[in-house]
């Protein structure tokens, strides 16, 4: 162990947080620290892995809500203000528990979304940094808004900001677009900032050679480092033999089903459909997809989870059993990995977005709410490596606009050519980054170097 530096890493209890944080985990303990992934006590029972994690240990803390997590709060107003006050306290305890059985705590990384970590870590006169689970681009709009630099609504029709492209109102974060959508969230997304100038670092899941321009100028205000992507070592360096996937999964995925079907589809002929975790899709909405899937004719494998599958056409699995397979949940890396695999339909969700730059993948962007529309922005006029399939007046993306926009990824021409070109460059790029030397592996090692110092 690096001195026998002793870190916790605290991420918010959702799928979306917990799989970089435990990967960037993963990285430190490369590097000779003890990490320990602290989550909350409904999500230790309620994940499972594949893979045991060698290189983590596992401790818990209450939410208030250890039988049932956020789905047993009234309201997300509740669960964000209880998991603050009942997990502050349970984080106290821990801490204190920790030292007291000869395992004290150096340094604690917390997850953006729960910035009451911080005030916990300054308690206890423990170093404390912040990781940021979104872009750069993302954190800088909310960093504006935090400080009052951009107005809530957004006045005109665009925003500058440095760094940063022209952004179209909508192209903005859904919470800020469409201000009062969901308070507690909006509060809770923006009070990263709240006290983000105490941290004695800041970490955010990129690369540098992603964001350049806004990592240079958030560079300027915070001792900044970007430590990703956060993929699993295996499909991006390979210096990590046992960091194979994520390790530990809250949605069973159907693998042996998944890859037995695209082993038998030609190179480049799958359309990969999958709105993540947590997006709900409108029935309407369901059933364009559905039939945009049919009207381009070719091969798809669609993760519609359980709670969706009510919402899809009558007969459509059945109609489409030659060329389609729909699954509730499925492992996404080695999904992605296969040759078979032509573009991703993604509601560009930040880690879904990560994942395809990391392993070359086009996407297809029909973003939901949150960060999305703004990672969509970023993956078609920034990063070159993919389309928006843009919604009409009621909201709805159509059945021709998500036909022609596969079509325009798969079929090649010359814009769906220059998107595989890109595509590939970024994947190229993310793997040095990672890599030893890389932008990323270096700020890891000054990280590792100053938090052992």
């Amino acid at each position: 162990m690096a001195n026998g530096t002793h870190v916790l890493v605290l991420p918010f209890p959702g799928q979306g947080h917990i799989n970089p944080m435990l990967q960037f985990a993963s990285r430190l303990a490369s590097k000779g620290l003890k990490t320990t992934l602290v989550t909350t006590v409904f999500i230790s029972k309620s994940i499972y892995s594949d893979h045991p994690i060698a290189s983590t240990s596992f401790r818990t803390i209450s939410d208030g809500f250890d039988e049932g997590g956020f789905a047993q709060a009234k309201s997300p107003d509740i669960y964000l203000s209880t998991f603050k006050s009942v997990g502050s306290q349970s984080l106290a305890s821990l801490i204190k528990e920790l030292g007291d059985s000869g395992s004290p705590v150096h340094a604690i990384i917390y997850d953006g979304f729960m910035a009451w970590a911080l005030d916990v870590a300054k308690q206890w006169g423990i170093r404390a940094a912040v990781f940021l689970t979104q872009s750069c681009a993302v954190n800088s709009i909310h960093y504006h808004v935090s400080r009052g630099l951009l107005k809530v609504p957004a006045e005109g029709s665009s925003v500058w900001l440095s760094g940063l492209p022209e952004l179209k109102v909508w192209e903005l974060p859904s919470l800020i677009y469409h201000h009062g959508s969901y308070p507690a969230w909006f509060d809770t997304i923006v009070n990263q900032f709240s006290n983000i100038d105490e941290a004695d670092w800041v970490l955010v899941n990129t690369f540098y050679e992603l964001e350049k321009e806004v990592v240079d100028w958030m560079s300027k205000i915070w001792k900044l480092g970007t430590i990703g992507p956060t993929i699993p070592s295996m499909y991006l360096d390979k210096r990590l033999k046992h960091n194979k996937d994520y390790g530990l999964q809250l949605l069973h995925p159907n693998t042996s089903a998944c890859m037995r079907w695209l082993n038998t589809k030609p190179n480049g002929s799958v359309v990969y459909v999958s709105f993540g975790s947590l997006a709900e899709v409108g029935v309407e909405q369901m059933a364009e997809i559905a039939w945009g899937l049919i009207g381009t004719n070719a091969y798809f494998l669609w993760v519609v989870r359980e709670p969706e599958e009510p919402k899809l056409p009558d007969n459509f699995k059945h109609m489409t059993r030659e060329k389609g397979l729909i699954v509730r949940w499925c492992p996404q890396l080695e999904v992605l990995k296969h040759g078979s695999i032509g573009c991703f339909v993604s509601h560009c969700g930040y880690n879904s977005v990560l994942e395809a730059l990391g392993l070359g993948v086009p996407i297809v962007a029909m973003p939901q709410w949150a960060d999305q529309a703004t990672n969509a922005k970023h993956v078609e006029d920034v990063w070159g490596v993919g389309v928006r399939a843009l919604v009409d007046e009621k909201g709805i993306v159509r059945r021709e606009t998500i036909k022609q926009c596969i079509n325009e990824v798969i079929m090649g021409g010359e814009r769906g050519n220059e998107i595989k070109k890109n595509s590939i460059k970024w994947k190229n790029l993310a793997i040095k980054a990672a890599d030893h030397g890389g932008s990323s592996d270096k700020n890891i090692d000054e990280f590792v170097a100053k938090i052992t110092s």
